[in-house]
């Protein structure tokens, strides 16, 4: 069975700066693309930002410049490293990692729990 876990999010001051990440684990074959993704409260789940398995990464226009993904491949992990934290950031954020399970024989999207992240004075 694969498992995505996040670290707890919390709580920032505008301008401030956390990380998140997300530790995969599990009957893994291999990781493909990994990324994150956001929901605030009475919006659809949007695309932050994504990292493939050759270490090329994509942000939505909204973060650019602020936010930060990487992955460590040895540890299966994904971080998202935010600086310049706005309000309008406040959401829950999710993993997502398309992986290839041992178990079953083909790959998925599998997702985290979900990590709450609030900006605000």
């Amino acid at each position: 069975q694969v498992q995505l876990v996040e670290t707890v999010g919390g709580w920032v001051q505008p301008g401030g700066s956390l990380r998140l990440s997300c530790a995969a684990s599990g009957s893994i074959f291999a990781i493909y693309v990994m990324g994150w993704y956001r929901q605030a409260p009475g919006k659809q789940r949007e695309l932050v930002a994504t990292i493939t398995s050759g270490g090329s990464t994509d942000y939505a226009d909204s973060v650019k410049g602020r936010f930060t993904i990487s992955r460590d491949y040895g540890k299966n992990t994904m971080y998202l490293q935010m600086v310049d934290l706005k309000p309008e950031d406040t959401a829950v954020y999710y993993c997502n990692g398309n992986i290839f399970s041992r178990d079953t024989g083909y790959r998925k999207d599998y997702w985290g729990q979900g990590t709450q992240v609030t900006v605000s004075s």
